[in-house]
């Protein structure tokens, strides 16, 4: 009897389950246990790359603005925001003005890589890239190529990349 009375717990739990699945229609909870809805547009980026051309580490950190547009029917919502180098952040704003950030390295200095940034059919999105020539020191001179990454809840762009490089003189 006890035999028989596990198998229907377990057969419950999978039934549950299965219906937790259906019901979820694909959506997944970030850690907060917020669901986004997968998003069919798509982000079209105006330039993903851009040159700094040659910069001096004393003259500081420089910035350029990426802008990103959803040309597609549905919200678009950016998850996450992250850099491939700790020498370089980014912030983000909206068509409504609203400013996101500081962005920077995934487990760098304990910077901020989670939002919730909605970018709504037909609008932009400005995401602006802060490099700091003279984060690596002297040594860091040369060619600097960086990038800032987007995590969406699009299907067709879940991942956006905008490069940027200097070449970095003393």
């Amino acid at each position: 009897m006890k035999n028989k009375s596990t198998i229907y717990a377990i057969i419950a739990v999978v039934f549950v389950g299965v219906l937790i699945f259906i019901a979820s229609d694909g959506r997944q909870p970030d850690k907060n246990g917020i669901v986004s809805v997968a998003s069919a547009s798509a982000f079209s980026v105006v330039d993903n790359k851009f040159d700094f051309g040659t910069i001096a580490m004393k003259d500081g950190k420089v910035t350029h603005d990426f802008e990103v547009k959803n040309t597609g029917s549905e919200p678009i919502v950016i998850n996450k925001v992250y850099t491939s180098c700790g020498c370089t952040e980014a912030s983000a704003s909206d068509a409504q003005g609203n400013k996101y950030g500081t962005f920077g390295m995934q487990g760098h200095r304990g910077l901020v890589l989670n939002t919730n940034i909605e970018v709504k059919p037909g609008e932009s999105a400005t995401v602006t890239g802060i490099f700091d020539p003279a984060a690596h020191g002297p040594q860091g001179t040369g060619l600097a190529r960086r990038m800032i990454y987007l995590e969406t809840n699009s299907k067709e762009t879940p991942k956006v990349q905008l490069d940027f490089s200097a070449n970095v003189i003393n």
